[in-house]
Parts: C-alpha cells; sequence; structure tokens
C-alpha cells in the first residue's frame, strides 16, 4: 500500500515538474550550464549509479565524510582557543585604558587644583589693590576651575578655598559699590568731569558677581542723575505745570547727551544705561505729573490736556525711534487696530478747527506707549465734557445753517442729495474717536460712545424728523373738515417739488446716517479694550434712524396717495347706471395718471442713490392705492352693463400705468422688480375680477353664485353684499342671493375656525366698511 502511494507521489511530481519543450529551450538559452542536474532528461538514479558504481565506491565516501567530520572539529577547537587568548589580551588592554583615565583625571583635578589655590591668592590680592581689570578676567576663570570641585566639596581643603572665593566675590561688590559711592554721591556739588577706568573695570567684575551688584549699581548711577530733575520739577515748581510740559523733555534730552558724552563708555552697552536713565525719567514723570494734576485738576483745560497729551505722546514715539524697549518690564500686551475703513481715513484737504492730536505711532510699535501718557487718563472726563459741549454747539450750528441756507432746491445738486451737516458730523466723530482711543481703550471710550449715541438722536430728532414737511393731508385718520368738504372734492394740498426733493434728501441722509453709524459701531469696537465690547451698542441710534427712513417714505406715499383722493372720489359719485356707451379712459383715471406722473419722476431721480427705498416707495403707494380704489368701486352703485364694462376699461388702464410706475417718466425703461409687479398684478386682477362678477347677469342665481365664487374666492357676505349693491338688486332680491350664498359656499375643512372660504383675516375692504359706518354715522349727525 505504501509503495503504491510512494509511486503516485512521484508521477504527480514528476507531472508538476515537467516542463514544455518550448520553455525548457528558453531556460537553456538564458542559462546555459553543462552540469548534469540541470538537464532536462535528468534521472537522479542513473546520476548516483555513475558516481557510486559499487559498494566500495560507498565505503570510500563514507570514510571522507568522518575525515571531513574531524578537521572540522579541529577547527572549532582552535577557534574556541584564539577565542579565549583574545579575551585574556582585551581585558589587561582594558585594565590599561582605566589606569590611563584614572591618571589623566588625577593629573587634571590636581591641575585645576594648583590653578584654583594660585587664582584663589592672586584674586585676594588684586582685589586689595582694586585692580578691577585683572579681577574681571581672573574671577571668571576662578569661578569656572570652582564647578569641577563641588563633588569634592566634602574635602576640608576644597571646601575652604570655596568659602575664600565666596568671601573674595563678597568683598569685591562691597569694595565696589563703595567706589561708586565715593564717586557718585548722593548729595554733592557736582559730578566728576569724566568717565574713570577703574570704574569701567569694576563694572565688568560686576558682571560676573552676583546680579544684585548690578542692579544696585544701575539703580544708585540713574537716581544721583535724575536728582536734578527732582528738584527742578517739584509739585511747587512754575515749571511743573502742564503748560512747562516742554521743559520736561528738554531737560532729559540734554541729559541724555551729557551721559553719552561723559559716561557712554564706563558702562559695558549691554546695559543699555541710556534707555534705562529714560525710562526711569518716564515712570518719575508718571507720578511726579499725576501728582500735580490731582493737586490742580480744577485748572486743567481741554486745550491744555490735549497740549500736554500731545508733546507726551511725541516724546514716547521719540523714545521708540530711539531705543528698542528691552528695558521695560510693564509693557502693554493690547493696542488699538489700524484703521482700514474709508470712515476713519485720515483727509488732508481737511480744514476742522476742532483740537486735535497728531498721529503717534501705533502702540503695537511703540514699547513706551503709555508709559508716561498713561497719567492723563484719569482726568480724560474734562476732554470728554468738553467733545459734549463742542458736539452740542455744532448740532445747534447745524440746525442754525439749515434755516439760513433753507431746504435743497430741486433742479441742483443738492437736491436729493445728502445733507453736507451729515458728513461734517461722522467727521467730527472720527477725530474724536481717534483721539479718545489714543489717550485710553478703556472707560474714556464708552463714555464717548455715550457722547455720540446722545447726539445722533438728536441729529435725527433736530435735523432730519425735525425739518420733515408737515403732511396736510390725512389718509390715516378722519377729521371733520373732511367730511364737510367731501361733497365739494377739492384738489388736496400736495408737497411742492421742493417739498418732495427735502424728503428725498432727508430719507438719503438717514440711510446714510444708518450705514456710517453701523460702520462707527464696528470701529468703537475695534478701538475699546476687548473686555468692554459688549457696552458698544449703537442698535437704538441705528433704528432711530430707520425710523427716519420709514417716516420719509410714508410721508410721500401719502402725499401722492391724498393727491388721488378727489379723482376716486369723482368716481364713486359719478353715474354709472346711465352710461350709454364705452369710452376712453374716464377723466378721474387721467387726473390719477396725471399725478403720478408728476410726483413719481420727481421721487425716482431724487432717490437714485438709494434705489432700494424707491421701490418701497412704488410697493407702499400700491398697498395703499389698490385697496383704496377697490373701496371706491363698491361705493359705485348702482352700475349699469356698459358702467361695468366703462369701470372694467379704467381699472385695465390704472393697472398697466401700476405696472409701469418704477420707470414711468423715465428715458431708460427698466423691468420692475418682480415682488411689486406681482403686488400690483393680484391687488388690480381681483378689481376686473368684482367688475366681471358685476358685469354677469344674476339670473339664474345659483349660476351667479358660483360665477363669483369662483371669480373672487371671498366667502365674506359683506363683499358679496357689495356686488348686489352695485348691480341695483332690490333689498328682497338680495336677501334670497345672500341666502344662496351661504348655502352654495364650501364646507369648511374640520376643525376649521368659521363657515367661509380660507379668507379668515379681513380685507382691506372690510377694514374700510367699518370706517364708512362711521363716516355715516357722523354726517347724519351733522
Amino acid at each position: 500500500m505504501m509503495e503504491e502511494e510512494e509511486f503516485e507521489f512521484a508521477e504527480d511530481l514528476e507531472a508538476i515538474l515537467h516542463l514544455t519543450p518550448e520553455v525548457q529551450q528558453a531556460i537553456e538559452q538564458v542559462f546555459p550550464s553543462q552540469d548534469p542536474l540541470d538537464r532536462a532528461d535528468f534521472n537522479a538514479v542513473e546520476y548516483i549509479n555513475t558516481l557510486f558504481p559499487t559498494e566500495q565506491a560507498l565505503e570510500e565516501a563514507q570514510v571522507a565524510i568522518q575525515q571531513l567530520f574531524g578537521k572540522i572539529k579541529d577547527i572549532k577547537d582552535k577557534a574556541e582557543k584564539s577565542e579565549q587568548m583574545v579575551k585574556e589580551i582585551t581585558r589587561d588592554i582594558k585594565q590599561l585604558d582605566h589606569a590611563k583615565r584614572h591618571l589623566t583625571t588625577s593629573i587634571t583635578t590636581l591641575n585645576h587644583l594648583h590653578m584654583l589655590a594660585g587664582g584663589v591668592d592672586s584674586l585676594e590680592a588684586m582685589t586689595r589693590k582694586r585692580q578691577y581689570g585683572e579681577v574681571a578676567n581672573l574671577l571668571q576663570g576662578v569661578v569656572n576651575v570652582l564647578e569641577h570641585f563641588y563633588k569634592y566639596m566634602g574635602i576640608t581643603q576644597i571646601r575652604q578655598l570655596s568659602e575664600r572665593v565666596k568671601a573674595a566675590q563678597s568683598e569685591l561688590g562691597t569694595q565696589i559699590l563703595a567706589d561708586f559711592d565715593e564717586a557718585f554721591p548722593s548729595q554733592g556739588s557736582k559730578r566728576p568731569g569724566g568717565p574713570s577706568n577703574v570704574l569701567r573695570d569694576a563694572c565688568l567684575v560686576a558682571n560676573v558677581l552676583d546680579p544684585r551688584i548690578k542692579q544696585e549699581i544701575i539703580k544708585k548711577f540713574i537716581r544721583q542723575h535724575l536728582s536734578e530733575y527732582l528738584v527742578l520739577f517739584q509739585e511747587n515748581q512754575d515749571a511743573a505745570w502742564l503748560d512747562k510740559i516742554d521743559r520736561r523733555y528738554a531737560w532729559i534730552k540734554r541729559q541724555l547727551v551729557d551721559y553719552e558724552e561723559k559716561y557712554g563708555r564706563m558702562f559695558p552697552e549691554e546695559w543699555c544705561m541710556t534707555e534705562r536713565i529714560a525710562v526711569e525719567f518716564c515712570h518719575i514723570s508718571r507720578v511726579e505729573l499725576a501728582k500735580v494734576m490731582r493737586t490742580r485738576a480744577r485748572e486743567i483745560e481741554v486745550k491744555l490736556l490735549l497740549f500736554a497729551i500731545q508733546r507726551t505722546t511725541n516724546f514716547e514715539g521719540l523714545l521708540a525711534k530711539r531705543f528698542t524697549g528691552g528695558t521695560l518690564t510693564d509693557k502693554r500686551p493690547e493696542s488699538p487696530l489700524e484703521p482700514t475703513n474709508p470712515f476713519l481715513e485720515d483727509d488732508p484737504g481737511e480744514d476742522v478747527s476742532y483740537p486735535e492730536l497728531p498721529k503717534k505711532p501705533k502702540p503695537a510699535d511703540n514699547p513706551f506707549h503709555g508709559i508716561i501718557s498713561k497719567c492723563f487718563e484719569p482726568h480724560l472726563y474734562v476732554y470728554i465734557e468738553s467733545q459734549d459741549k463742542n458736539l452740542g454747539e455744532l448740532i445747534n450750528r447745524f440746525v442754525a445753517d439749515f434755516r439760513a441756507q433753507g431746504p435743497p432746491k430741486a433742479g441742483t445738486e443738492e437736491g436729493g442729495a445728502v445733507l453736507p451737516s451729515c458728513a461734517d458730523l461722522f467727521v467730527y466723530y472720527k477725530k474724536c474717536m481717534v483721539q479718545c482711543s489714543q489717550l485710553s481703550t478703556g472707560e474714556p471710550m464708552i463714555a464717548l460712545t455715550t457722547i455720540f449715541q446722545k447726539f445722533l438722536r438728536e441729529y435725527a430728532w433736530k435735523i432730519l424728523s425735525g425739518n420733515l414737511p408737515k403732511s396736510t393731508s390725512n389718509s390715516g385718520g378722519l377729521t371733520i373738515s373732511s367730511l364737510l368738504k367731501e361733497k365739494e372734492a377739492p384738489e388736496a394740498a400736495k408737497f411742492t417739488v421742493d417739498e418732495l426733493c427735502l424728503i428725498c434728501s432727508i430719507l438719503s441722509t438717514a440711510e446714510y446716517c444708518l450705514a456710517t453709524t453701523q460702520q462707527l459701531e464696528e470701529k468703537l469696537k475695534e478701538k475699546v479694550d476687548k473686555l468692554l465690547v459688549e457696552r458698544i451698542n449703537l442698535t437704538g441710534e441705528m433704528d432711530t434712524f430707520s425710523t427716519v427712513i420709514s417716516n420719509s417714505i410714508q410721508l410721500l406715499v401719502q402725499d401722492l396717495d391724498a393727491a388721488c383722493d378727489p379723482a376716486l372720489t369723482a368716481m364713486s359719485k359719478m353715474p354709472w347706471q346711465s352710461v350709454e356707451h364705452v369710452g376712453d379712459q374716464s377723466p378721474y383715471v387721467t387726473s390719477i395718471i396725471m399725478h403720478i406722473k408728476q410726483n413719481v419722476p420727481i421721487i425716482r431721480d431724487n432717490l437714485a442713490s438709494t434705489r432700494k427705498y424707491f421701490t418701497q416707495f412704488c410697493i407702499k403707494f400700491t398697498n395703499a392705492f389698490i385697496p383704496k380704489f377697490i373701496n371706491h368701486l363698491f361705493r359705485c352703485k348702482p352700475v349699469s352693463m356698459v358702467g361695468a364694462e366703462q369701470l372694467l376699461l379704467d381699472t385695465h388702464s390704472l393697472k398697466t400705468v401700476l405696472l409701469d410706475l418704477p420707470s414711468i417718466g423715465s428715458q431708460v425703461l427698466r423691468k420692475a422688480p418682480a415682488s411689486y409687479t406681482k403686488i400690483v398684478v393680484k391687488g388690480m386682477t381681483r378689481a376686473e375680477m368684482i367688475l366681471k362678477v358685476v358685469m354677469a347677469p344674476h339670473e339664474p342665481p345659483v349660476v351667479f353664485v358660483d360665477n363669483y365664487i369662483k371669480l373672487l374666492a371671498d366667502g365674506n357676505p359683506e363683499t358679496f353684499q357689495k356686488i348686489l349693491d352695485m348691480k341695483g338688486l332690490k333689498r328682497s332680491e338680495q336677501s334670497s342671493m345672500l341666502e344662496l350664498f351661504r348655502q352654495r359656499l364650501p364646507t369648511p375643512p374640520s376643525g376649521a375656525d368659521g363657515p367661509s372660504l380660507s379668507f379668515s383675516t379681513p380685507t382691506p375692504e372690510q377694514e374700510s366698511s367699518r370706517i364708512r359706518k362711521l363716516e355715516k354715522l357722523i354726517k347724519k349727525r351733522l
């Protein structure tokens, strides 16, 4: 069984290893070989029989193999012996290396010890002789050498040397401070005339000593150097007041020049002594100025305060150009952003007489920003109060100028344009904001914002709303005189062309103020401290200007709407039942179109820069006119078939005019906005449907009622009764019609409120019917 399996395995293996003649030929071409093992017809049995033809040959091979194993074992034994020999040799070499390293360390340590001992002796001798030049170099070397012996401090001799070094350092510090006290006494008549080489070398030694020695030298020298300043500008001196503030800065400039000439080479350059003197001067000046301003606070005037701030900020800018600010310890991390809005751009052509500050280097680039001028911040209320007064005078001047010059005239460049006073107001706001942000970005900015808000509201009330023409019409209300004159239907008093231009000009100005106030709010938030940003809010002022815009548009709408009232009243009083034939448009339509053509082009031309508000005017007028027109249609009763056809023609004419309203009288044809067109089409189509229902026969009643519901989709019985009144039906006929109308109304869906169609909100006709009822009641009583 096993033999069969082996035979099958051999056959399978041979089948796997068998290659096609083409493949075998390709292999032989790529890898030519004479080895029998590489032959395609290689036979292992034949190959073994060839090598070992007899049993003796096999035994000889076994002997040769045994000899080979013996030689390999000998080689392995010799290799192990060689390895052991190498280990013994390297062990000796490592011992020699360790000995050499220890010897080198010992020699180096002894050498350092010799250097340390000799250096300490020399250091003590040079200290006694004040040979600071040699001490400076030697002391640093001794300190460096002593660092190598920190781990040997347990040895008595080493510890003693370390204590001698510390004692020498202490003696040097005390000795150098005494030398500086002697050279620069706190109270003396005059300082030496030139630098001292001994003190210069002493400064080099101080660099190696405890940093407190260096700080003490600097402190004493600066204090002595600025002692004269404290005497000259004491609080009780005349030169200490703000009007003499230039003398302070002139004095320090002279002192710095004097220092550079006499002592510039005495102190190391990295000590930055010139900058340190200037910084200490700034700190002293800030304290002294704050003290004198607290004492004489009542004498501070805004011009004097701005003068002092101007000179101080100029000096701080000069320091930024001269020094890097590396010695400062109280740098201010936050700073106002650079203005990017055109509203805040400088205009070199402006000639404004208001007090202003010159441009300063940006605080981000000036590490000295506020180092002195910060003392003025508690007194900025003087500046804020001054701006309050100036802005009040400015508003009063605007009012007086407007009264003197009068409103903008039609046909001039001023007609419909932004009022010049508006730009003047925001230019002044810009100057105030820039000035205040240079002085402080804290509470003074909040106080200034409050002042801005106050006068933005005053400008809106006194200059804009206060100068709007008074409307003589009262389309939104009811007066006895209007009822008495209704029969006569006189021409309503209209605004003049100049008054229309004034309204448009005020509207444009209010829009400019609205946009600029929003920009002002953004800039104030950029200028103020981050913690105070939430307190900057000009939304109320922007709403005020929005109200002015709405009131201006409403005035324009009321004026044109009132001008059309007589024509609509004439329409409702015409005998439509006796009209015999349909002709051209009626005279009342011509009158309405005439008023539209008179007003709309003027308004459009004067609102050319604010196109969206002209569109609002058109929409509001249409929303007011169309319901009123439909209301007057219902008053036309009774109406004959021919009369209804004439009214339908008139309605179509008005619809055409209203659709063309935005571009009427313009040489440039512009398509009306889709929102406006939709309002006109919807409203005037309803008027046309009303007239078509009136024109329809009322017999049979069911067809008439269904046609009404289909055309008007109005489930209000009052509207249906108005249609019946226009048709001239008797009350008895109307009653049956109304009952039929209620029966034919579609059934409302479950849960719906009311029995009518989907029109649940009162229509303009319903609202106007209530007003008419009140009018009738008053007329009866009159």
